[in-house]
Formats: structure tokens, C-alpha cells, sequence
């Protein structure tokens, strides 16, 4: 049961997700690498980038739908895969699929779900991607491999960007853990939260869905400082469908991707979570943009917190977008209501913004519609 919500823009569902939701939890949805400098760099350099409006071009009928992968999604964006929703609120996995289901968009499945790949993928009606973190086993990495195979997923996403876990000291001084761990700080947290705590209780602790029995445990903390190229080629080989590979930001990287037949790059500094320093994503992607060339796929997430981030991010070189933090917000703040609401928020955003700049399409956007500040 949620409270009547009032969401107008990503902001307001946060700031209903930071009253709602415990500290620790809280923290570990919103928090970041170092002191956050990262992710706030991302968004500051997204919101330097100004568009150029033009008038006078009839933009009555405007469209916003993307082909992915041969397939049309409804909106310009998708849902990024992220661990352990359900921390949110009961269920959150599922309101994400079945948001993707109703229109149509791709939804990452997180290694960490809380949900099993197999349920997400029903639940979805198809539209779920699965997310691998290489754990440092390989026999575990391609017995998940093959159940996403076996459950009918068409594209995996490889993430490569976590060699070892990021410090987030929001997390640390609030003793998060995966598997979710209670003690006493954590109880007396919750006890100040009820409306989460209850909910929570009543339909069971978060688990880690794709884990445990023969699939082994996952340990969030464990490194994966051992993948490397070879590894890349070999789940090439072994992989059948559309393979992403996200966490890029070099453009000799990527140029190496796209040369070993990756399917698509996903640029991202994982919004901030792994390297405060790390330079802007979103300069990334107009670089591995001129290095990849014009046709190449690209996709993109960090510091997108609005449907005009996300028209800045085509125009910049993106074919696609998804947004992570922002749904667990809307997820927090009102359950599936307020995720269809933020939902909506950022469609009708990119539709006006559209108009703005005199185009009906957006994947018409280019590089002549921004301008650095």
C-alpha cells in the first residue's frame, strides 16, 4: 500500500523514495562511488550540452519509438539491469517486466535479480535481456548462460565494468550486504520505516533469485579482475543471439568490440557507482561514436534524469537509451502507479522536447541539435 503520489519529475520520486525507504536501503539505490563526484559530474556535463530549437516545421504527428535489435520498442528507452530490486518494494522486478511488456521496451535482468530469469522472461512477454557478471567461475557464468538460452533470451548483456566492486561508503557506513544481512542498526532502521518494513515482511526477505543449489552462491564482493579479451571471445562463440557488452568508455575498446562481431556497445560508467573519477559517460559516447562510425550501435546510460537527457544522449550518438535509479525511485515513491507515472513523465518530456526542436522523429537527432555550453 502506497500514498497518494505526486511525481512530476525524477527528482520528486526520489525524494518520496528517500522518505520511504530505509536509510540502508536507500543508500544502496542512491548511492555512489567516493563521494559522488563522478556521478554528479555525469549529470553536469549532460546538462551543459544545449539544444537548439527550430520552429516552423509542422511537428503535429511525433514519434518516439526506437527499433532494437529488429525489434520496435515504444519508447526511446529501456530499463538497465539492477541488482536486487525488490528491495524497493515487494515485487518491483516484476512491475518492471510487465512495464516492459506493456510497451514493448527491453528490460535487463540483472546476475543479482531478485526475480529468476526464467519468471522474468514470462513475465516480460519477451522483452527481457539477460545481464551476465562474470564471477570469476566460468562454469557458473555458462550454467547461466545456458538457462538464459534454454528460457528464450535473445540478447545478453556482458557487463565488463566491475573488476572489483566500487567503494560506496554510503553503503559501508550502513552495514549494507548481499545476501541482505540484519542486524541491529539495520532492525532499528526498519523499526523507523514501517510501511517498507511490513510490506517486506509480509511477502518474504529479498533473495538472490539466480542463485543457490547447483548454481552456486553469488558474492557480490567476490572479483572478476580475471575476465578478459579471451573470455569476450569466447562468449562470443558461444553465444547465438545479440550480444552486448556494457561499461564502455574507450574508444579503442569499443573499435575492438565491434571487430570481435559484438553486437552493440553499451556505453556507461555504471552511473557513477565504480570510479568517482572516472570521466563523463556521456563525453565517452560522443567519442566512441566517431570511432565506431555512423552505423554502429550504440547504447547509453549515466546521469539520465529526464526526457531531455535522453534526447541530448541521441543526438549525441546514442541508439539507444536506459535508465536505472530513476525507476527504483518511482518504484519506492508509489509502486507500479508511480513507475507508470515516471513512465509517462519521460515520454511526454521526450515528445515535447522533439517539438522543440522541430523534428517528429527521434532517431532523426543528430549532432546539429546540441551545442556545448
Amino acid at each position: 500500500m502506497f500514498f497518494d503520489t505526486d511525481i512530476h519529475t525524477v527528482s520528486d520520486a526520489r525524494h518520496l523514495a528517500k522518505k520511504r525507504l530505509p536509510w540502508m536501503v536507500f543508500d544502496y539505490i542512491d548511492g555512489a562511488a567516493g563521494d559522488g563526484f563522478g556521478e554528479q559530474a555525469n549529470r553536469d556535463a549532460i546538462r551543459a550540452l544545449r539544444l537548439k530549437p527550430r520552429v516552423l516545421n509542422n511537428v503535429e504527428q511525433r514519434d518516439v519509438s526506437v527499433p532494437v535489435f529488429g525489434k520496435k520498442s515504444d519508447l526511446p528507452f529501456g530499463i538497465s539491469p539492477m541488482g536486487m530490486c525488490n528491495l524497493a518494494a515487494p515485487k518491483a522486478d516484476l512491475m518492471l517486466a510487465k512495464l516492459a511488456a506493456k510497451h514493448f521496451m527491453p528490460v535487463g535482468v540483472s546476475t543479482a535479480a531478485s526475480t529468476s530469469l526464467e519468471v522474468m522472461m514470462d513475465t516480460s512477454e519477451g522483452n527481457a535481456w539477460f545481464q551476465l557478471y562474470f564471477s570469476g567461475n566460468e562454469d557458473a557464468s555458462n550454467a547461466l548462460i545456458k538457462r538464459a538460452q534454454d528460457a528464450g533470451y535473445q540478447t545478453l548483456i556482458l557487463t565488463v565494468d566491475v573488476p572489483e566492486v566500487g567503494r560506496r561508503p554510503r553503503e559501508l557506513r550502513r552495514g549494507f550486504k548481499m545476501p541482505f544481512k540484519i542486524g541491529p542498526r539495520q532492525f532499528i532502521d526498519f523499526a523507523c520505516h514501517p510501511q517498507w518494513s511490513l510490506s517486506t515482511l509480509f511477502h518474504g526477505k529479498p533473495e538472490l533469485a539466480n542463485f543457490g543449489g547447483k548454481f552456486g552462491e553469488f558474492d557480490r564482493t567476490s572479483s572478476r579482475a580475471g575476465a578478459d579479451w579471451g573470455l569476450l571471445a569466447k562468449i562470443r562463440d558461444a553465444w547465438k543471439g545479440n550480444l552486448v557488452v556494457k561499461g564502455v568508455l574507450d574508444p579503442s575498446d569499443a573499435l575492438k568490440m565491434k571487430k570481435m562481431g559484438v553486437d552493440a556497445v553499451q556505453v556507461s560508467s555504471h552511473g557513477g557507482r565504480q570510479l568517482d573519477g572516472s570521466l563523463n559517460a556521456i563525453n565517452a559516447l560522443r567519442d566512441i561514436r566517431k570511432a565506431v562510425g555512423a552505423k554502429y550501435p550504440l547504447f547509453y546510460d549515466s546521469g539520465l534524469r529526464s526526457g531531455e537527457d535522453i534526447v541530448k544522449a541521441y543526438a549525441v550518438g546514442a541508439n539507444f537509451t536506459f535508465l536505472g535509479r530513476p525507476f527504483s525511485y518511482a518504484i519506492a515513491a508509489g509502486g507500479s502507479r508511480g513507475l507508470d507515472q515516471l513512465t509517462d513523465i519521460l515520454t511526454q518530456e521526450v515528445s515535447i522536447t522533439l517539438a522543440q526542436l522541430g523534428e517528429t522523429n527521434i532517431v532523426s537527432l543528430g549532432a546539429n541539435h546540441i551545442v556545448a555550453a
